[in-house]
Order: structure tokens, then C-alpha cells, then sequence
């Protein structure tokens, strides 16, 4: 159902800047902006031609309110596929705020979180999948993220979706005229030519989900633990990572207490770097609860780095692995020596054989005189080891589609099943149907409104 009322809301964010925008869609909306806008020539924007920007005044009481920039566009050449609106404003909260007022006065609606968006999947601009991916560009934060969200925006996980549903409706379609003509036990295709194609469609779903731990690693960051004892420099290797002061750094022991955690972009992967409380054993509770949630946050991370004190005696980080390695079980480790401006060469050297066949990965820094970070940022992102994938790769990195897919490979496994077995034509035809179901969920071919609601409000209004 396509929504006429004309809603209008800033698109760029709340706070001062050079200018903002402010956006409308609707029919009608030209001619609303034209109550309050004002040309040099006189000229209306409704008598504009579309794709055109014009320069006026919004008007507030016969007065010049503000100099602007109005963009016209007509349907359905527009984001919305409505006739919309787009003013641009000097940046001030006032202006920006006294413009939309001045556009609800005269008949527009305040738009609601994400409305732009689902206008335009309302009226075929994108589908599901591609407006959920807008909400992502906007959110990327390096450039692998950036990627994905570009590469599902124009549509490159809903081609995948189409010919997986083209594929599906061909093979029910020969399934459903078998039950059409089911009294006179007739087989329309080839009960081996219909297991490969179930085998096919399986194949390409499972590649899809499977794409899944890739995509949220990239989205939501590599999880990088960085622990150690009391002292050792975490704070200040996350602060020099993060090129802030996150963390608060003393020469007091325990000063970390609880788990800080912040993003960095490293040669355009995100990674999550966690700074956990200082391992040691302590009878101050609160200390013991940031301890605790140490343990805990390691089993999140994929890396982990183990900051030791490039002073600490061999035997004392001996006994530490003890407890530490059984932990790390199955991640990536890496042991960073810090501090090591100043220990004398031959205590360098005993630290390079340091476990060094438990934990070959190592690595000598300064964090306090940033030595060394350089090499650490290498190491992470060769710990990473997130394989390249191009413009054209279809990574799937939403938690609902990632569902869907399952859902869709178990209706496929069970079609698969049903033919080996000999199982009648219209439990298949079902299952069919039920895959096909799924994925049209994740393109919104198959949507309700509660499904609708909950993604588009996750949007900011404006958008």
C-alpha cells in the first residue's frame, strides 16, 4: 500500500554544521515548499523541471529566514520513488529546526524512524534486503564493512535471491502438475534430474548462511582480548591504538576494574579492541568482579593479546601461562613484551625463547613511547586472517537473513530427503513452497507488517 500523506524530517545529524538537509516526499510536497521558498526570479519550484537544484529563501513572517539550495525530483526519479524535496540549509540548529516547522505548518507530517526508506521499498525502489544494507552504509566504519553494505545496497544479494527463487519455482511448478494429475501417476521430470536440482539449490543457500561468520566478524569487529597482569600496559596500548585516552592509566595496581571496549580500522578491517582488568589474585570485590568478567570476554575474542611486562622474570610468566594458555584454547595469541625501552638487550634476547613453541607469535613494543605498534598492527590484521572478497562478492552479514537461510537450507535437506525416499508429491510441493517462503522473507516478496515495523525502526528519522 503506498503511503500519499507528505512527511518531511532532517536527514543529517542532529547537531551544528556547515549545512544540513532537510527532506521531503509526498505528492504535493513541491508545491508545499513553495509556500515558504522564494526564487530571485519569482519562479515556482513546481513549475521546475525534475533533477534540478534552485537557489531561494525560505520565508518566516514576509522575512528571509534562510539562504538555501531546494533539489526537486518527480516521481518515480527519486529515493522514495514519490515526488520529493530535498532543502538545503545553513547548519544551525535554529535554522535547520524553524525550516521543518515551517513545512509541518503548511501541511507536511514529521516522519517517523526509517519512512524514507520503506517508501521507497514500499513503492519498488529497493527490496528488503537492499534498504536494510542503508542502514549499513550508513553505519559502515571501514572500508571492508563499506564494501558489503554497497554490494548488498545495489543489489547483489538479491540477484543471488531471485535466481535461487527462479530455480525454486520451476521445480515446484513440475511438482505441483504431477498433483494435478496425480490420478493417472504420470512423473513430468526425472526423479534423478529433480535430486541435482534440489542438491544445487542447497548447495547455493549453504553458501550463503555459511558466508554468515565472515560478514558478522566484518560488521561488528574482530574481537581482539587484550589481558595481562596488573600493570603491564594494557590501558596504554589501547590508548595508543585508539589514539585517545580510553583508558584511565596509574601506577596504581588495579586501576582497570571493569572491561573497556572501543573500534579501530586497520587497513580497512574493524577491529574490537577489549581492555579486560589486570589478572591477579585480590581480595577487593570490585576488582575480583572485573577479573571475572576477564575470563569471560576472553571466550568472545578471537585474539588475543597477552601484554607482559618486558621486566616480569621468566619464571613468574611461565607459572602465568599455566593458567592463562588452558583459556585461550583455539585462538589466536600474541604475546607482546612491553616496557622494553627499558631492559637491557641480553633480557630481549631471553624473552625472544620465551614459550616460544607454545606462543610463536611475538612481538617488543614501548607502548609508553610508541615503539613497536606499527608491527602489532601488522600482526592483528595477519591474525585476523579474514580471506580478500571483491565488489562482487555476496557476504551475507544480517542476523535475520543468516535465520531465513537456515531456515530455508532445512525445507531444501527435507525436499532432498523426500526424493531419495519416495515420499508423495505433495509433502515436496510444500517444502517447496516453505523454502521459497524464506527466502522471499529476506527481499520482502514475503513480509508482514510487525516484520516491516521492527526493520525500519531501527533507522534514524530523516532516513
Amino acid at each position: 500500500m503506498l503511503q500519499s500523506d507528505i512527511i518531511a524530517a532532517i536527514s543529517t545529524p542532529a547537531g551544528i554544521g556547515g549545512i544540513a538537509v532537510v527532506r521531503l516526499s509526498g505528492k504535493g510536497c513541491i508545491g508545499l515548499v513553495d509556500r515558504v521558498f522564494k526564487s530571485p526570479s519569482g519562479k515556482k519550484l513546481a513549475g521546475c523541471k525534475a533533477n534540478t537544484i534552485h537557489f531561494g529563501a525560505i520565508m518566516k513572517d514576509d522575512a528571509v529566514f534562510d539562504e538555501v539550495l531546494a533539489s526537486v525530483f518527480h516521481s518515480p526519479n527519486s529515493f522514495t520513488g514519490q515526488e520529493s524535496v530535498e532543502i538545503s540549509c545553513h547548519g544551525s540548529i535554529y535554522i535547520q529546526q524553524g525550516i521543518l516547522q515551517l513545512l509541518l505548518d503548511n501541511g507536511a507530517r514529521l516522519a517517523t524512524a526509517g519512512e524514507f526508506t520503506q517508501r521507497a521499498f514500499m513503492n519498488g525502489k529497493m527490496d528488503l534486503s537492499q534498504a536494510e544494507s542503508v542502514a549499513d552504509l550508513i553505519a559502515s566504519s571501514s572500508a571492508a564493512t563499506h564494501r558489503l553494505a554497497m554490494n548488498q545496497m545495489r543489489g547483489g544479494f538479491s540477484t543471488k535471491l531471485i535466481e535461487l527463487r527462479t530455480n525454486l519455482l520451476n521445480f515446484a511448478s513440475l511438482i505441483e502438475l504431477e498433483l494435478d494429475f496425480s490420478e493417472e501417476d504420470v512423473e513430468f521430470a526425472n526423479r534423478d534430474n529433480l535430486k541435482q536440482a534440489a542438491q544445487n539449490i542447497h548447495i547455493h543457500i549453504q553458501k550463503l548462511a555459511d558466508s554468515f561468520a565472515l560478514g558478522n566478524v566484518v560488521k561488528t569487529g574482530i574481537p581482539v582480548a587484550i589481558i595481562g597482569e596488573t600493570n603491564a600496559g594494557k590501558s596504554t596500548l589501547l590508548n595508543l591504538l585508539l589514539r585517545e585516552e580510553k583508558a584511565i592509566v596509574s601506577d596504581v595496581h588495579g586501576t582497570t576494574r571493569d572491561v573497556i571496549e572501543d573500534t579501530i580500522a586497520i587497513d580497512g578491517l574493524m577491529f574490537r579492541l577489549i581492555d579486560t582488568a589486570g589478572i591477579r589474585d585480590t581480595d577487593d570485590v570490585v576488582e575480583s568482579l572485573g577479573i571475572e568478567r576477564t575470563f569471560k570476554k576472553l571466550e568472545q575474542a578471537s585474539i588475543v593479546l597477552w601484554v607482559v611486562d618486558a621486566e616480569t622474570e621468566d619464571d613468574h610468566a611461565l607459572e602465568l601461562s599455566k593458567k592463562i594458555l588452558p583459556m585461550i584454547e583455539g585462538k589466536k595469541l600474541i604475546l607482546v613484551f612491553n616496557k622494553v625501552d627499558i631492559i637491557p638487550a641480553a633480557r630481549k634476547e631471553s624473552k625472544v625463547l620465551l614459550l616460544e613453541k607454545e606462543i610463536p607469535d611475538r612481538i617488543f613494543i614501548s607502548a609508553k613511547y610508541q615503539q613497536g605498534t606499527d608491527e602489532l598492527q601488522k600482526q592483528l590484521v595477519d591474525a585476523a586472517n579474514i580471506p580478500e572478497f571483491g565488489e562482487q562478492d555476496v557476504i551475507v552479514t544480517n542476523m535475520r537473513h543468516y535465520e531465513a537461510l537456515r531456515k530455508a537450507q532445512e525445507a531444501i535437506e527435507r525436499v532432498s530427503s523426500g526424493l531419495e525416499s519416495g515420499l508423495s508429491s505433495d509433502f515436496l510441493a510444500q517444502d517447496i513452497r516453505e523454502c521459497m517462503h524464506y527466502l522471499g522473507e529476506i527481499t520482502g516478496q514475503i513480509s508482514t507488517d510487525e516484520i516491516l515495523g521492527n526493520i525500519f525502526s531501527k533507522f534514524c528519522i530523516g532516513k
